[in-house]
């Protein structure tokens, strides 16, 4: 496969699964600015705002962070290059350009997407219910999705779409419960309070891994447990372990296609036994920040292990 097939393809699945992560974001924000504020909070929404790494670019166009202004910042906001409104049409560009490398039901998700999301640009803003945009947004990217396990030839296309998909989930997971952990709750004496719990159940709620949390542990939500369920439980779709998991094991396929291994597929596998290794009293004792920032950076060295050995021209 030509290696600017491999990036169009891998940058699809990113920028979708980045927008459904906009999405999920608004929607955190959404619940958590219902409960009343006590003293020494920092804004919900300015700390969701620290989350997208983008807060300089609001900043610079709108100030502070009020919930409409960040609203259309993350959602419809073309000078926000992670907007849910700039991931979908750069998937939907990027698809256009592989258009062959599609098939019809892939092509025909991106491109509704796409057209849909263009009639919601028209609509007056103050008649567009918040829970309506977010939900629109899970929707098309859960359909994509499936259109793409269910339809693809399972072909160096897939992969690396898979790929795509697998860090930037691992990566938005790492990020949500950072902003949860470290930015909402500012002072160590809220840690296991009413409202800690709450604020996890609300993670949860938009990650659509709430119920799939009670499957596992029953009882009510803690902080004790999320670590394991967000990291360490390999059921977890969201966890990170699936998701490095994910990449390994599409690493591994293009590797066997090619019969020939490259630096990405060590470091992978690399992550995956360190990851495998671990426990929670060992996150919790590095600290949990600590641990989801390092992860974050190891992710975006994956990222960058792959670019030279596959999109980049090294391998073909």
């Amino acid at each position: 496969m030509l290696s600017r097939t491999a990036e169009n393809l891998y940058w699809i699945a990113r920028y979708m699964e980045r927008a459904d992560t906009a999405a999920r974001l608004l929607e955190v924000g959404s619940r958590i600015s219902l409960i009343p504020s006590a003293h020494g909070y920092r804004s919900e929404w300015d700390s969701l705002l620290q989350a997208t790494g983008m807060a300089a670019g609001f900043a610079a166009k709108y100030g502070d962070p009020v919930q409409r202004n960040l609203e259309s910042w993350l959602f419809f906001d073309r000078d926000n290059p992670s907007s849910v409104a700039s991931c979908i049409t750069a998937a939907r560009e990027n698809g256009r350009i592989v258009r062959t490398a599609l098939t019809t039901q892939v092509w025909d998700a991106l491109n509704t997407a796409f057209q849909e999301l263009k009639q919601l640009e028209r609509e007056e803003r103050s008649g567009l219910e918040l829970s309506r945009l977010t939900d629109w947004v899970m929707r098309h990217a859960a359909m994509l999705r499936g259109a793409i396990d269910a339809t693809l030839l399972r072909n160096d296309g897939f992969n690396f779409l898979n790929i795509g998909y697998y860090l930037e989930r691992g990566d938005n997971t790492a990020r949500l419960m950072d902003v949860k952990y470290y930015v909402l709750l500012p002072r160590v004496e809220f840690v296991g309070s009413g409202l800690d719990n709450y604020q996890w159940t609300t993670l949860l709620r938009a990650m659509g891994a709430h119920r799939a949390f009670h499957w596992a542990y029953g009882g009510e939500v803690t902080a004790a447990k999320i670590p394991h369920f967000l990291i360490l439980n390999s059921q977890s779709p969201r966890s990170l372990i699936p998701c490095v998991a994910g990449i390994a094991n599409h690493l591994g396929r293009i590797a066997k296609a090619y019969g020939r291994e490259t630096g990405a597929q060590e470091m992978a596998r690399d992550m995956l036994a360190r990851l495998e290794g671990e426990t929670v009293e060992r996150i919790v004792e590095e600290g949990l920040h600590e641990y989801l920032t390092r992860f974050i950076g190891e992710a975006a060295g994956l990222g960058h292990a792959v670019h030279e050995a596959y999109r980049s021209g090294e391998r073909r």
